[in-house]
């Protein structure tokens, strides 16, 4: 894996040190990224080794992880595995844990905010889940990639424009500025790379990564939510 220099994240002006988030089911770290550039510090935990991770890593079940170690940190955030609730996963009738509602009776009774993550088809599974969608304003992005977030305080989304732009067929070479779609053996990997704003990862890790700048936008609201619960409890 080629090196890379972390991007800049917000200055941390609160009492004490800088809160630590919990990612369940990291991967290779896009969700985290995200939450890094916010202000957090981050720690990833997932059962498969990710030495792509850019962050401190634990290897282990997430959901165990959580239920043991959640309370030494002020948010927990993940996205349990979506193949369970993918249409196309359905489709090919492959056997895919189904987790949300796991994770969810973990992390709701810790008493501190959660963040959990999935696809569109899981929104069946999830608690009035907030959509957010690479054409929104602020993100930047030449990808829609629709996430649901559930979270147990009020978080927002920027305006969404719409889908106005042509997504290239797949496999076809990108060029810049093109809108594209990182699903399977997508060509434009380099391309794909500059635009998530996700330079370590491989192509596996970007099929299904959370783009950093959805998790950036949630976790600069987070940490104006914990501040604010701070303020209160004084």
């Amino acid at each position: 894996m080629d090196t890379f220099t972390l991007p800049a994240r917000l200055p941390w002006t609160g009492p004490g040190p800088r809160p630590r988030i919990l990612i369940g089911f990291c991967c290779q770290g896009g969700e985290a990224m995200g939450y890094w550039q916010a202000g957090f510090d981050i720690t990833g935990i997932d059962i498969n080794p990710q030495p792509r991770f850019p962050f401190t890593f634990v290897q282990g079940d997430a959901i165990a992880y959580a239920r043991e170690h959640s309370h030494t940190y002020a948010a927990v955030a993940g996205g349990p595995p979506c193949q369970g609730y993918s249409l196309t996963h359905r489709i090919h009738s492959n056997d895919h844990p189904r987790l949300i509602a796991q994770f969810r009776e973990v992390v709701a009774g810790l008493g501190k905010p959660y963040v959990i993550e999935n696809v569109e088809e899981a929104r069946a599974e999830l608690h009035n889940p907030v959509l957010l969608c690479g054409a929104m304003a602020g993100f930047g992005l030449h990808t829609y990639r629709h996430r649901l977030f559930e979270t147990n305080w009020p978080l927002t989304a920027p305006d969404h424009p719409g889908h106005g732009d042509h997504l290239v067929k797949m496999g076809r070479p990108l060029e810049p500025g093109d809108w594209y779609h990182a699903v399977g053996n997508f060509s434009g990997v380099p391309y794909v790379r500059a635009d998530m704003g996700v330079p370590w990862m491989n192509r596996d890790g970007i099929r299904e990564c959370i783009p950093p700048a959805y998790a950036r936008h949630i976790g600069t609201q987070l940490l104006n939510h914990l501040a604010a619960t701070r303020t209160a409890a004084a």
